[in-house]
């Protein structure tokens, strides 16, 4: 039981991961868009970052494709095992 748990947590920690780098430009306002560049950092840094949205968010979109690859796995059988093989098998 605990390891079934342990493998739905690390596919969803991936997930969420990946999310999170697509997530991250969303809403971004820079400083030099906004005409307030400070001395010493780069003008495409954030203006202001806003982290409860860009988590909750990212949480919010991740656990709507784990609950798709859930369903698809478990009821549809079309698990990491279904993918096409795309590159040589050495085993």
């Amino acid at each position: 039981m605990l390891q079934i748990f342990l493998q739905g947590f690390a596919v969803y920690f991936i997930i969420w991961w990946m999310t999170l780098f697509a997530v991250l430009p969303v809403g971004l306002r820079t400083q030099a868009e906004d005409d307030d560049v400070v001395l010493g950092t780069v003008p495409s840094a954030p203006t202001r970052f806003r982290a409860a949205f860009v988590f909750s968010l990212t949480t919010l979109i991740s656990a709507l494709v784990y609950g798709l690859w859930y369903v698809c796995d478990t009821y549809f059988g079309w698990g990491f095992d279904a993918l096409p093989q795309l590159g040589p098998s050495f085993y």
